[in-house]
């Protein structure tokens, strides 16, 4: 029997686990592999779409990250088996498979920076508040997750904030208290006033400081907590925008 070309070898075990491992004759190690790759996704999957957007975000992200390095794995394993067969190393051909083995690079860019589109939306009373004034200041508010009594006190400020195109520039919203399951932030307008400072102690110069003029709404958030697809509470929370009301 001719052993395989090693090249060949690492660019099957590249398409799917175990491809490679099969092609040189390790069938119970490339089945299993095969069944380890199903596994590995429908867990990430799993853990993705109960926590991506939840304080335990990091736990998806990283199980994706040792899917790949698992990937890498077991192609490496399966080039070296098959180098193993061969009675004397043919030369490296032009097409490396340094650079075959590259190719993961792609899907390791696309999660490390897609993740992050869904990755740790609800994680944080910080986190939510952004999205809030993101959608507040776009006057998209009507989309799904914002409750009715935070859009309706969200128009009222909105309105004693005028309707100039630049009405949103003067506005500040901060975190005033939070505890481990709820939290209170305001929105304030405020006016920047120069104050005199001094650079290293020793140069004089001045410097802006925001000085709140009146609070124009006054938002309440609260942790939700998440279980998995299928039960099983692991103490992560998901924050949620629960209420507002403008003074």
């Amino acid at each position: 029997m001719t052993a395989p070309e090693p090249g060949r070898v690492l660019r099957l075990a590249l398409l799917a686990w175990g491809l490679g491992h099969l092609a040189v004759g390790r069938r119970t190690v490339g089945r299993a592999l095969l069944v380890a790759e199903l596994v590995g996704l429908l867990l990430v999957a799993w853990l993705t779409a109960g926590l991506a957007d939840s304080s335990a975000y990091l736990l998806p992200f990283l199980a994706g990250i040792a899917f790949l390095a698992a990937w890498a794995g077991q192609a490496i394993d399966a080039y070296r088996a098959a180098h193993a067969l061969r009675a004397a190393r043919a030369p490296t051909p032009a097409r490396s498979p340094a650079i075959a083995i590259g190719w993961l690079s792609l899907p390791l860019l696309a999660w490390a920076t897609g993740f992050w589109l869904i990755g740790a939306r609800d994680a944080n009373p910080s986190a939510v508040l952004d999205r809030f004034v993101t959608a507040w200041s776009s006057d998209a508010l009507d989309g799904p997750g914002w409750p009715a009594t935070v859009r309706t006190a969200a128009r009222r400020a909105e309105r004693d904030l005028g309707t100039d195109a630049d009405r949103f520039r003067d506005v500040r919203i901060r975190i005033v208290e939070q505890q481990s399951r709820r939290a209170t932030a305001v929105a304030e307008a405020i006016h920047f006033e120069r104050r005199d400072t001094r650079l290293l102690g020793l140069f004089p110069g001045t410097e802006l400081v925001p000085v709140a003029d009146d609070v124009v709404l006054e938002l309440e958030l609260r942790a939700v907590p998440v279980e998995l697809v299928g039960g099983g509470d692991i103490g992560a929370v998901r924050w949620e925008l629960t209420d507002a009301h403008a003074p």
